[in-house]
């Protein structure tokens, strides 16, 4: 086995178990010493007379000991072969060979020599405590060959007897290094776990943190153990902000009750469209899934702490995600179908444009007047339906060219507003003078125009209903929004503006937000929708702003081309 591969793991461990350890042999040394210094002066007390040598040898072993308990205890030496083992390992064999030569009595002290073997095996490598073991061996080998000159008697029982402790401590030593490098091994298994128990649990929590399900998570006695805002928020405004709450405060709550106490009963996964009641508030549909979980591992149905899981699925926003997916269908064939319709269209038009040159009657003026009026809003449909191709088709073209924000945005907000100055009034704010921006004069201009036409038909009658602003961040990034003092929108709604055919009126196509947003993306710029609050001359007013983000100008001040236009 490789040596360098046991030393490494008891690096990585030395902090734990191997510090308490070492620690409890620095303890050992210390408590051995006192004893051998306390056996001096009980030999002094009774025999009236002290070996200084031996007490110089014990008086000196206390105070290494004790000096290294002190200024070494917190981590253990590295565990590989070297000098630094010499204060702890060679002190404690040095020490026993120095008693065991100047004692004069029949008093044994070779078997201390398992101190620093333990020491050896425990904390450091195999070859450590190998050749610990060895040296201990070959200074008994030696006692016995000295002390065979010394006295008669039976060498060879000497001899076998310090070869047969010898062999006892190499099995000791093997024995007791594979049993502390299984518990280096089991820590480092331990820590791995503990590391992904945690890092799954913070990944879990951030993942239904942020869930836009709702999750509760409910004991036998109805009480809520953990709920992410999601769930807070379709429980309704009367939810507690702390938990542990109980399901039994609102009576709104009850459905929730009792599909708990049905998947406890039946310890089955339930299902069910409950809606909550809340007083003076609209009812809430919500689509709610069970399972059922302990905190008892492996425990069985009906043993250990049972708690429920609910997924709670907001109904209108499931309506809602399915209604985009057919009017997204809808709209792919609505495509193909408005490019047949322009042909038959545009000869509608010129037709009735050729009967009204010879009409004369008021009446049928006026219905040649319904024709065209009609015939306009039905080529504007088609035109919206395929700007998406065309948006799409303008993704892979030449950049465009940069153009100066303030006088495009003032030129563009003096023409819309020019066409019913009565209801088009607001406030302009331009504050990014002399910044120039890329993107296409025409393209800007429509994403201009969608956003202010949108903004009013939602906005009041104040002056200050409807602000247009351009402004530069303090990181440098150039901005235009476009706020007005609406209503809020839907949570349900908010979350699909930008898709394309999604609209919450039934007259519109629902491609005005999405071609914005392609517009934006073709020209690196980007676009969202933000609830804020402005501090007017008439207070804090709340409204819907959608800002356009600029990307950084790289190219140089030139003037648009008509190649950069939107062509059919």
């Amino acid at each position: 086995m490789n040596d360098g591969l046991l030393a490494e793991p008891r690096l990585n461990a030395a902090d734990a178990p191997f510090a308490r350890l070492w620690r409890g042999f620095l303890t050992g040394r210390l408590m051995i010493a006192v004893a051998l210094l306390t056996l001096q002066l009980f030999s002094l007390f009774f025999n009236q007379q002290l070996d200084p040598a031996s007490f110089a040898v014990c008086t000196a072993y206390l105070v290494a000991t004790a000096l290294l308990r002190i200024l070494g205890s917190q981590v253990p030496p590295p565990p590989n072969t070297g000098p630094h083992w010499l204060p702890s390992i060679g002190l404690d064999i040095a020490a026993v060979c120095a008693l065991q030569l100047l004692h004069t009595g029949t008093m044994n002290f070779t078997p201390l020599f398992g101190l620093p073997i333990l020491m050896a095996a425990v904390l450091g490598s195999l070859t450590l405590a190998l050749g610990t073991t060895a040296a201990v061996t070959l200074l008994l080998l030696m006692w016995a060959g000295w002390t065979s000159t010394q006295n008669l008697g039976d060498d060879t029982q000497r001899y076998l007897q310090s070869a047969l402790t010898g062999t006892g401590y190499f099995v000791v030593t093997y024995l007791v290094h594979q049993l502390s490098t299984r518990l280096v091994g089991e820590q480092e298994i331990a820590q791995r776990n503990r590391v992904a128990a945690q890092l799954q649990m913070q990944v879990s929590a951030l993942v239904i943190e942020h869930l836009s399900d709702g999750v509760l998570v409910v004991d036998e006695n109805n009480t809520v153990r953990m709920a992410n805002p999601a769930a807070q928020t379709l429980l309704g405004d009367s939810t507690p902000t702390l938990l542990p709450f109980s399901l039994n405060r609102g009576d709104g709550w009850q459905p929730l009750v009792q599909l708990a106490h049905q998947t406890f009963q039946s310890h089955q996964p339930q299902a069910a469209d409950v809606a909550l009641l809340h007083p003076g508030e609209s009812p809430m549909g919500l689509h709610a899934r069970t399972w059922l979980t302990s905190t008892a591992e492996g425990a069985s149905p009906g043993k250990g702490e049972q708690l429920c899981v609910m997924f709670l699925h907001d109904l209108r926003e499931m309506e809602a995600r399915l209604r985009t997916e057919k009017l997204a269908s809808m709209g792919r064939m609505s495509a193909a179908v408005a490019h047949e319709i322009r042909n038959p269209l545009a000869a509608i038009v010129q037709a009735n444009a050729l009967l009204e040159e010879d009409l004369q009657d008021p009446a049928q003026k006026r219905l040649a007047h319904m024709v065209q009026q009609n015939a306009d809003r039905l080529a504007r449909i088609a035109e919206e339906v395929l700007d998406i191709a065309r948006v799409q088709h303008q993704i892979s073209h030449a950049p465009a060219s940069t153009l100066p924000l303030d006088a495009s945005v003032a030129q563009m907000w003096n023409d819309w507003a020019a066409h019913d100055p009565a209801r088009r009034k607001g406030q302009l704010l331009l504050n990014a003078s002399q910044q120039h921006v890329e993107f296409d004069a025409e393209h800007l201009r429509r994403v201009l125009v969608n956003l202010l036409d949108n903004a009013a038909r939602y906005m009041g009658s104040e002056q200050d209903s409807l602000m247009v602003q351009t402004r530069i961040s303090v990181t440098g990034q150039i901005t235009l929004q476009v706020w007005s003092d609406g209503a809020p929108m839907d949570k349900s709604v908010e979350r699909h503006l930008f898709e394309p055919f999604f609209s919450s009126e039934s007259r519109s196509s629902g491609l005005g937000l999405y071609i914005c947003r392609e517009l934006c993306q073709r020209h690196g710029a980007s676009i969202s929708y933000q609830r804020t609050t402005r501090a007017l001359e008439r207070g804090a007013i709340g409204g819907n702003a959608f800002t356009v983000a600029f990307r950084r100008t790289t190219r140089p001040i030139e003037p648009a081309t008509l190649f950069d236009s939107i062509v059919i």
